[in-house]
């Protein structure tokens, strides 16, 4: 099998590699073997970094949906199941933006929201929990009781 000296491309491939360890501290951007772990680990969290903004954003979202749903008297869940059966097609982003900046406008989709819910029936009171009936205990006689009778 012939040598292989990879000529220019081992110079590329590590330079391309340091590049991207540009800022890091101390060793990690200037020798190969710790900037690559480095920039791996970087790329590993960058990865994951981007899948928890999707997350932390819906989040951000229905906290503010919800503040805002709650100063017209509404639940989170009841005001968007009351969306969804008035057949608005607003999706959560778009709703915080205008719980945000238009509150306005926010406040009549609220109020198509509570329109479409179904009327609640109330729910039957219960005044205390059922009591459990306690159970007696036989006492046995014995033989001390039984010599004083």
């Amino acid at each position: 099998m012939p040598r292989v000296k990879r000529g220019t491309v081992r110079r590329a491939k590590r330079k391309k590699l340091l590049a991207r360890a540009k800022g890091y501290y101390a060793n990690k951007s200037k020798l190969y073997r710790a900037a690559k772990e480095s920039v791996d680990t970087a790329l590993k969290y960058a990865f994951v970094g981007r899948r928890r903004k999707k997350r932390d954003f819906r989040r951000l979202w229905v906290v503010r949906i919800n503040a805002a749903a709650r100063e017209h008297g509404l639940t989170y869940s009841q005001f968007m199941s009351g969306l969804k059966t008035a057949g608005v097609t607003l999706d959560r982003k778009m709703l915080a933006e205008m719980a945000v900046s238009e509150p306005a406008s926010f406040a009549s989709i609220a109020k198509q929201a509570k329109a479409a819910q179904p009327l609640a029936t109330p729910r039957p009171v219960r005044s205390e929990k059922a009591a459990r009936p306690v159970k007696t205990v036989k006492v046995r006689p014995t033989k001390s009781s039984e010599a004083r009778a």
